[in-house]
């Protein structure tokens, strides 16, 4: 009790039921009126028939709750016992009216904590990413057979770059199960039909196996996708490379290629078996890659309302990837406000489309989206300056205006955008054609 679950439950945005409210409901009375008239017996009773995504602290004391919990995915929220007990001191808590008995509990239940829980999490960031299936830690890719689910074969799917600076490493640790290894051209070009058409006559897999795709963001797209369709859907396990793969590409199940007329405009929503993210990957990343990946976490930041950009890197990944993993949990299949996560992409897909995907790179492109969307929200462009210094590129602006009409976000041939209001981001603006091409004209260069 204290440690916080009800509210990073509620953070999670999954169907939410409280076993505390559920005892309360079938007993007809509150909690610690059950406590003072029935006894703790009778509520732990109550408790053994409830359906939960928030425990109750002490419900595993009871041996049926843990056989139960033993079906489940359980996430131990490990707060330490001063913060929890300064949450509950003075509530109507039946079993917070005493401190040195508040902390026996603590440190009796522990073990038990221990027994049950498949995840540890230490705050709400950490409960988003363990419900998500997203692992963010240092070392995960030489223990990447112990994240990938199930016992059958695995094929790996890289590119030449990577697979030579970290394809060895991932291919000792997934150890007797892998069966098949796979190449994809670098960039932009592994996003065609052409390359997704090869590795689907090339891959071997039955219905046991899984797809592990190792590398960045067009890596991760175009294998997820191919694991969507494979035998009409196979497992698959995104470990990305880069920073903009760490913080956005490979979470939330977006998979997808371009067609020439936009980008990422075929696709499908797979949610990964499990994501492993490595920060320490970053460690190899040359500085241009780095500036890329930032965009997105100038981007995220943008929409958090937090500075995470000034993060170490470690807490830097970790917060994005928590922040775009709880907005796909609750909007899986993006119809609502998943649709924040496009913020300056519309423009940004514009301007790589009209350059055939050759020249202006995704980093680039949402940097100077990102100067469009503030622009139009009425929003200072100083930190998107600052931090990603973007300038104009040459591509055709007719070329531009007509991939940004066929963008997949337009409705009845009316764009739509999302800006940053006060009160946060707005999604499925309606904005003026003529002050969307005003701004798009800004971005190309004479």
């Amino acid at each position: 009790m204290g440690a916080g679950k009800t509210t990073a439950a509620r953070a999670v945005g999954l169907p939410f039921v409280d076993s505390d409210e559920l005892v309360e409901e079938s007993a007809g009375k509150p909690i610690a009126e059950i406590f003072s008239e029935d006894g703790e017996a009778a509520f732990r009773a109550h408790e053994e028939h409830a359906i939960v995504l928030a425990l109750g602290g002490g419900a595993i004391t009871s041996g049926k709750v843990r056989d139960a919990l033993g079906e489940a995915f359980t996430i131990w929220l490990d707060v330490d016992v001063d913060t929890c007990w300064e949450r509950v001191r003075g509530s109507d808590r039946p079993l917070a009216r005493d401190e040195a008995e508040f902390r026996r509990l603590y440190e009796e239940r522990r073990s038990l904590y221990a027994e049950v829980a498949n995840v540890v999490a230490h705050d709400v960031h950490d409960v988003v990413l363990a419900a998500a299936g997203v692992v963010v830690e240092r070392g995960a890719l030489q223990k990447l057979g112990e994240h990938v689910p199930g016992d059958g074969p695995v094929a790996l799917v890289s590119d030449a770059h990577v697979a030579g600076i970290h394809g060895m490493d991932a291919q000792l640790a997934l150890g007797s199960r892998l069966a098949e290894t796979h190449e994809l051209p670098p960039g932009e070009e592994a996003k065609s039909l052409v390359t997704l058409d090869r590795l689907w006559q090339e891959l071997r897999l039955d219905r046991r196996g899984t797809i592990v795709a190792l590398g960045g963001g067009t890596t991760t797209d175009t294998a997820g996708y191919a694991a969507a369709a494979y035998l009409r859907g196979v497992p698959w396990v995104p470990v990305p490379t880069s920073l903009v793969a760490q913080v956005d590409a490979a979470i939330g199940g977006k998979t997808g290629v371009d067609l020439p007329q936009g980008k990422n405009l075929v696709g499908a929503f797979h949610w990964p078996a499990r994501t492993v993210i490595d920060p320490a990957l970053l460690e190899t990343l040359p500085d241009g890659q780095r500036r890329e990946g930032m965009s997105e976490v100038v981007k995220t930041g943008l929409l958090a309302g937090e500075p995470l950009w000034e993060l170490p890197d470690d807490e830097l990944v970790r917060r994005c990837a928590a922040f775009k993993a709880a907005v796909c949990l609750r909007d899986p299949l993006d119809r609502g406000e998943r649709a924040i996560l496009n913020l300056g992409h519309t423009f940004a897909h514009a301007l790589e489309a009209a350059a055939g995907y050759e020249g202006v790179t995704h980093g680039r492109a949402v940097a100077l989206g990102l100067l469009a969307a503030l622009r139009l929200s009425g929003r200072d462009i100083g930190q998107v300056e600052e931090i990603l210094r973007p300038t104009p590129v040459r591509v055709d602006r007719e070329r531009a205006w007509k991939a940004m009409q066929r963008d997949k976000k337009a409705v009845a041939g009316e764009l739509r955008l999302v800006l940053l209001g006060d009160d946060g981001p707005r999604w499925d603006v309606a904005v003026p054609a003529e002050d969307v091409r005003r701004e798009l004209d800004r971005l190309i260069a004479s």
